[in-house]
């Protein structure tokens, strides 16, 4: 199977204004230094593309301006559209550039999340579009009450037993014809409910990981708050909790399938608590299966890794050294 990479960065961005007046959303900072477009093109390379195709419009030229023809190891080619022409514009454009037998990993260019885009290769369905789904957030806190009107407790805005399509898809050239019955528009409203009734469009869903869409200034903010502390890495990411003279605390998240280099401490004591999901653990080369709840102690000196079996969630409770690390094997360099 030969991938390659798409990315909708073509959008108005309406609901942003001023600031998309003069920035494209895709390069809209989530902390300094760090855009949408980073973060987007981050999970493609690690999930093993090389190759991705910008579709981009509004400001395309600031695009092309910062990013070139290459990207950390990554080609970039610009599919540029005259006017806003909607999402199903851009992706048979997308397409009509693909070569026989290929299959593209497409990306909303307004979503940031924690999706696995390797597992979700891994559970596509040869011959179909797969449609990485999220659960609803109520944007608003919930009420909660008994028969007689007694308020019991409120919930702030909670996940919803409903499903929202997360803004990522796998879609094969093969399909191409099923797209090209409308040259444009919204694919989310003329060709997904086709491919729907004809059973070729099939979700994927990771129900505890982060999504946000960029949707409104709000939602800017709540995305920068979220990194200002944290630091997204090829397997995961990484959120310093507290960090004083006397210990450091952090959480860890390490997605399915993936690694932490292997890396070794001088001075530095750790501790982790795996707080959700099973992984192993390798000591100075000898492997430990850990699943929710445990606590493993990492010494100075210790050399150590983690592979996440499932999703993992861990809290790192640690002496104060944050530059204390010696990386000895890093398969992402």
């Amino acid at each position: 199977m030969h991938l390659v990479g798409g990315i909708l960065c073509g959008g108005l961005g309406k609901r942003l204004r001023p600031l998309t007046d003069t920035v494209p959303k895709a390069l809209i900072e989530l902390k300094d230094g760090y855009t949408v477009l980073d973060h987007q093109l981050s999970k493609l390379k690690y999930a093993g593309i090389n190759k991705v195709y910008l579709l981009v419009g509004h400001l395309h030229n600031k695009i092309e301006e910062k990013y070139g023809k290459e990207w950390k190891g990554v080609k970039l080619e610009y599919l540029v559209e005259d006017k806003p022409r909607g999402t199903l514009y851009a992706i048979n454009n997308l397409l009509s550039s693909m070569n026989a037998g290929e299959v593209a990993v497409v990306m909303n260019g307004d979503v940031v999340s924690d999706v696995n885009l390797k597992e979700m290769l891994m559970n596509w369905t040869k011959g179909t579009v797969s449609m990485f789904i999220t659960l609803l957030t109520s944007p608003y806190g919930i009420v909660e009450a008994v028969h007689d009107g007694k308020i019991v407790s409120f919930r702030e805005k909670p996940k919803l037993p409903y499903y929202i399509n997360g803004g990522v898809y796998i879609i094969p050239k093969e399909l191409e014809e099923h797209f090209r019955t409308y040259q444009e528009g919204d694919v989310e409203k003329l060709v997904f409910p086709k491919l729907a009734r004809m059973g070729l469009l099939r979700g994927y869903r990771e129900d505890d990981v982060f999504w946000q869409s960029i949707d409104s200034l709000k939602d800017l903010e709540n995305l920068r708050s979220e990194y200002r502390n944290r630091h997204d890495t090829p397997w995961g990411y990484e959120k310093t909790l507290v960090s004083t003279e006397g210990y450091m605390t952090k959480t860890v998240y390490i997605m399915k399938g993936y690694t932490t280099p292997l890396h070794v401490h001088k001075v530095k004591d750790e501790t982790l608590h795996i707080v959700k999901g099973e992984g192993i653990v390798t000591l100075n080369g000898e492997n430990l299966y850990v699943k929710s709840e445990d606590v493993i102690r990492i010494k100075p000196g210790t050399t150590h890794a983690v592979t996440a079996l499932e999703n993992l969630l861990m809290h790192e409770y640690s002496t104060p050294h944050p530059e204390d690390l010696l990386e000895l094997n890093n398969p992402y360099a």
